[in-house]
């Protein structure tokens, strides 16, 4: 059976996190959509890299707004000096950054989350080390190019998700995955990570796409999200 540990889930309590973003209008035309999450990915073979961003853009935001600052394989020193710049809280490793290097990071104060490629074949028994050194998981389609692919994994792999930390279920989710997404909704399921499949170019996403995408997910519950659990 899936973990016991957490409770069903409830529509007003989902994270909803927009990631990979560059483009200083069009975040903030996102922001006024009021995610909980923001991701900014510094990796410079993305297309989506948010390295040339003013810095303000980002520490301006809006304070109901944690930035994410999304990294692959980089050392600590560089994840530190990038965060700081950019005002960043929250760190999502998505290369394979040990369990060590999480929660030394951990340690100074940042929120991490830690992504896991996930394919028919994921052993979940690698990612218990894990447990204890990062806030939540983020589930994506395993790609060469670690995430942003527009593809999806098999959600029925999440029936008896065993790990003793949240997660947000990423991975080729769509404008038209509302039903599909409440349907999913299981214990450990924290939220929500949406990026590729909302944009009209890479690192620029579709106001009207996202505007329609957020509220008939919240139509579900009488009340928007206004619960930070991360």
């Amino acid at each position: 059976m899936g973990n016991s540990k957490f409770q069903q889930p409830r529509h007003a309590d989902m994270v909803i996190k927009v990631c990979g973003m560059k483009d200083r209008a069009n975040i903030m035309d996102v922001a006024a959509l009021h995610p909980m999450l923001m991701g900014f990915i510094f990796h410079k073979s993305s297309p989506r890299d948010a390295s040339g961003l003013n810095p303000e853009v980002v520490k301006t935001l809006p304070e109901y707004i944690r930035p994410v600052g999304v990294f692959v394989d980089r050392t600590d020193d560089e994840i530190v000096s990038i965060a700081e710049r950019y005002g960043i809280t929250h760190l999502q490793l998505h290369g394979t950054e040990p369990p060590e290097q999480c929660a030394r990071l951990r340690s100074k104060g940042y929120k991490v989350l830690k992504a896991i490629g996930v394919d028919n074949d994921v052993n979940w028994a690698d990612y218990r080390p894990y447990e204890g050194c990062v806030d939540l998981f983020v589930l994506d389609k395993k790609t060469p190019a670690r995430g942003g692919s527009g593809e999806k994994f098999d959600w029925g792999l999440l029936e008896d998700y065993p790990l003793g930390v949240q997660y947000l279920l990423g991975g080729g989710i769509g404008p038209d995955d509302v039903e599909a997404i409440v349907a999913a909704m299981r214990p450990g399921l924290a939220g929500i990570d949406i990026n590729s499949r909302f944009e009209t170019s890479a690192g620029v996403k579709d106001l009207h796409k996202l505007v329609k995408f957020i509220l008939s997910l919240r139509i579900y519950n009488e009340n928007e999200p206004n619960r930070i659990v991360i």
